[in-house]
């Protein structure tokens, strides 16, 4: 077998390996009675301290459900959000932002779906909510701030837009009036303004939080190894990213009341929880300190993050404000780098670009530029293709040049091996000076195959996890680019009257659509610039190789296998052109004739 087999051979082994170990790996496809949300403090100025989590005697399971508290939330007045791309409402029991309806987006392409329910309230299925409040200090007891249960009030006709905040109030009855004033841009920032005006007689200390709570895992947990859904923040530049179950692994933290991690943040940091295509994100006014808290109630299971801002100290006559944010919606790339802009430190990162960040990153935000250019996610992942290709092409050159030249060197390496014999190690002396002499190098060949993996994961990583992606049609009866083909071979791509096979069933291995194919037929024709192996049992493996890839590929994300389809047909035009360039003719037809040949004659054995 001659080296230029050899390595051939090598790389695409390498290559299948690797996908095969990957296609395995990532398949495509309460009760606050007592306000256990509240961070309590001591007589500490400048120290803020843990918030409790539970009370022992709380419901919990489905008696939580149940609950007069639930029952009171569900009956309370609530103010209206109407925006651009939100709806929803906020309760005045407690101020919880609990209910929020992401509008630019449904659960599925029928045009009569639902829109996407991000937060809602204890009680429903996957609650998901943001609270605020103040924990008690020096001179304070806990029923004299508001928390998870206190009655706000607001203007009757308050309803929160893009140009009309809402201001919700509060008085203690003991010499304390608290505000709060919620606004929201025209995508998915809340502004939270929280103000205390002290008009009693004595001094007092506080601390204003927020909290994001989470009862119990999503429902529509991806569990992908690919995709991080779980808590994700920035403490001082540097981005933590904790899942679930890893959060239940926390050690009992005594003043936390939970199993909890604690991060002090100096000047810049956020902390939230992200699914895979929509995030809710706590976000303090940046350059100040806060303590940034992820704790899990096991007894409930409730997970839970929080940002507690320093403690101030509030003497008779005086009034304090403190202002944050809350991120509730899409985490879409261009909306995220505005508010990065805006000062949101390292928000970019809330994306989960994974350990090749330094090739996703570009590679996206390649492909966003290419589809606000064309108009047309498929057709901007084609011309992504072409412009990796451009820029990978100097080392293909090299090693297609490379390959024709080994083609041109065959026959004094036969002579070679004849005069060598059975001495093996004369015979690889005398290749590496023919190698040497010739300037010949033999494992350039398996540059763009291996050039090809770390592009692959990180384009299959952007495909997967960007939310520009999903429902994204390219033509005709691709739809969804982060979906596979819904084509199916058994029913003739459509052309039968029945659906092809639900994608969790035994026949949907066999159901491969026609992008799939295409990709089988590409990888086969590119086989073909170079004769099969004369060893049957390499010429069989190469021979299976592009069926196996289609199957694999099969059911990848549409977008993917559109990307290696175009991939390989730029490649095989290289390929074809470079060689022939260098003296090589590489006899395609031949191949390929010569390939059925072959097939007929072991048919016949």
């Amino acid at each position: 077998m001659d080296d230029q087999n050899k390595n051939l051979i090598l790389a695409t082994v390498l290559s299948f390996v690797v996908i095969l170990v990957w296609f395995v790996m990532f398949p495509p496809p309460e009760e606050p009675v007592v306000d256990p949300n509240a961070p309590a403090v001591t007589s500490q100025a400048d120290t803020p301290q843990a918030p409790p989590v539970a009370n022992p005697s709380a419901t919990t399971g489905d008696q939580a459900a149940a609950s007069p508290d639930v029952t009171a939330l569900a009956e309370a007045p609530r103010i209206k959000i109407e925006t651009a791309r939100l709806s929803g409402s906020i309760s005045l029991l407690g101020g919880r932002i609990d209910d929020l309806h992401l509008d630019d987006y449904r659960e599925t392409l029928d045009p009569g779906a639902p829109t996407v329910t991000f937060l809602a309230p204890r009680g429903e299925q996957d609650a998901f909510y943001a609270l605020y409040g103040w924990a008690p200090g020096a001179g304070l007891s806990l029923d004299a701030v508001p928390g998870a249960n206190t009655e706000w009030t607001a203007a009757a006709d308050a309803t929160l837009t893009e140009d009309s905040p809402v201001t919700l109030t509060w008085d203690n009855g003991a010499g304390l009036t608290f505000r709060r004033t919620i606004s929201v841009d025209e995508n998915y920032m809340f502004s939270i303004d929280q103000s205390v005006e002290n008009t009693g007689a004595g001094t007092v200390s506080l601390a204003p939080y927020g909290i994001l709570a989470r009862h119990g895992e999503p429902t529509d947990l991806k569990n992908f190894f690919i995709l991080h859904e779980g808590v994700v923040g920035m403490a001082d530049g540097e981005l933590s990213e904790v899942d679930y179950d890893e959060i239940t692994d926390f050690a009992f933290d005594q003043r936390e009341g939970a199993k909890a991690e604690v991060t002090p943040v100096t000047e810049n940091g956020w902390i939230g929880f992200t699914d895979h295509y929509w995030m809710a994100t706590l976000i303090p006014t940046q350059n100040s300190p806060f303590k940034s808290v992820v704790k899990y109630d096991d007894r409930r299971d409730i997970y839970q993050t929080e940002a507690v801002m320093p403690t101030v100290t509030l003497a008779a006559g005086e009034t304090v404000s403190v202002d944050s944010q809350l991120f509730a919606g899409a985490k879409e790339w261009a909306t995220i780098r505005e508010y990065e802009k805006d000062g949101v430190t390292g928000f970019l990162d809330s994306i989960d670009w994974g350990w090749f960040f330094f090739l996703t990153k570009p590679i996206f935000a390649t492909l966003h530029w290419l589809n606000s250019l064309i108009g047309n996610m498929g057709w901007a992942i084609i011309g992504l293709t072409v412009i990796l290709k451009i820029i990978v092409f100097p080392l293909a050159y090299k090693s297609y040049a490379s390959m024709a030249k080994m083609k041109e060197l065959q026959p004094q390496m036969e002579k070679l091996k004849e005069a060598a014999g059975d001495d093996r190690q004369k015979m690889q002396q005398s290749m590496m000076e023919l190698y040497k002499k010739e300037k010949v190098n033999p494992a350039s060949g398996c540059l763009p195959i291996l050039i090809q993996i770390p592009i692959f994961f990180s384009l299959y990583k952007v495909i997967f996890v960007t939310l520009e992606l999903r429902h994204a049609p390219w033509l005709g009866w691709i739809t969804d680019l982060s979906a596979p083909d819904p084509s199916s071979i058994l029913n003739l791509f459509g052309l039968l009257p029945f659906a092809a096979p639900d994608p969790g069933s035994f026949l949907a291995i066999i159901s491969l659509g026609i992008l799939p194919i295409l990709l089988g037929i590409s990888m086969w024709l590119q086989q073909k610039l170079n004769p099969a192996p004369t060893d049957q049992t390499q010429a069989m493996i190469f021979a299976w190789m592009p069926w196996v890839f289609m199957f694999m590929l099969g059911s990848f994300a549409s977008g993917l296998v559109l990307y290696w389809i175009t991939n390989n047909v730029i490649t095989f035009t290289q390929q074809y052109l470079i060689m022939r360039s260098h003296g090589y003719k590489p006899d395609v037809f031949g191949n390929i004739k010569s390939s059925f040949s072959r097939s007929k004659k072991t048919d016949a054995k």
